[in-house]
């Protein structure tokens, strides 16, 4: 299984959703790759529980001998000076080729090496990464007004923004391509990326031969991962509905904690009166 994008210690991550999808798998390889921890935007103001579960359940894997790469992005980029380290089943790695049991070979990297951004404003791409964190948190608001008040579904501003740009888009594509073209020249048969938020899987060919790309997307607004599974690769797509009894349960559980809390301080407060 790849996950890129998680952006643990934001408002926009979907931190309990994507601790419900890995206890839910089993994987034998799970590839992070890049931008898990929001480097940039962490502080000791906001770190919530459901980021901490999701950190100790990775640790658990990694306990567990479950095969686990970590592969730093722009927003974790102070990890790469760790890449080629190795402790039991966890290993740092810029850039990882897993041979498949298909006897092809998928080339797995993060992507903001392709991001002009990236590599000669990075004071801009922060910048914008605090806009998007801010725009996230206002589309939250306007998706629980929308459901509450109006009975519409769930929109996402980000995504209506920038498929309406047409800037966007054409850099998207160009992304995909540029990834491609070099995995052609190398001779891989999957190119694996993160970084753009973007979940796809698209074969693409050109003069010098052909292959699959492929997209994890993000855990802020697709909720998307990438499982290979029996010699095929598949996006997964977070669905609300599949873990209703896990929320549930998550909810009989805080009320009966709460319950208790409210029982304890009734009966602190008698104590104190008599």
């Amino acid at each position: 299984m790849v996950v890129s994008d998680v952006h643990l210690g934001t408002y926009g991550c979907k931190a309990k959703e994507l601790l419900h999808y890995l206890k839910s798998i089993h994987p034998k390889i799970l590839v992070l790759n890049g931008d898990v921890i929001d480097i940039w935007q962490f502080s000791k103001r906001y770190w919530p529980k459901s980021h901490m579960k999701v950190v100790r359940y990775l640790l658990k894997l990694i306990a567990n001998r479950t095969m686990v790469y970590y592969i730093p992005g722009n927003h974790d980029e102070t990890l790469r000076r760790f890449a080629g380290f190795s402790m039991g089943s966890f290993h740092m790695r810029n850039k990882v080729v897993l041979h498949l049991p298909t006897g092809e070979r998928a080339w797995i990297f993060h992507g903001d090496v392709f991001d002009v951004t990236m590599q000669y404003s990075k004071w801009l791409a922060r910048l914008g990464a605090i806009g998007y964190d801010a725009l996230i948190v206002i589309n939250t608001a306007a998706n629980f007004c929308s459901q509450k008040f109006l009975g519409k579904g769930k929109i996402s501003l980000s995504k209506k923004i920038k498929s309406s740009v047409k800037s966007a888009v054409k850099f998207i594509n160009c992304f995909e391509e540029v990834a491609a073209e070099i995995g052609i020249e190398r001779g891989y048969q999957y190119v694996v990326c993160g970084h753009i938020h973007h979940p796809e899987m698209r074969h693409i060919t050109n003069h010098r031969g052909s292959i699959t790309y492929l997209n994890s997307g993000d855990w802020v607004e697709n909720l998307t991962a990438l499982e290979f599974n029996k010699g095929i690769w598949t996006i997964y797509r977070y669905n609300e509905d599949d873990f209703a009894s896990i929320k549930e349960a998550e909810e009989t559980e805080l009320e009966l904690n709460n319950q208790e809390l409210f029982h304890a301080l009734l009966r602190e407060f008698k104590m104190t009166a008599a």
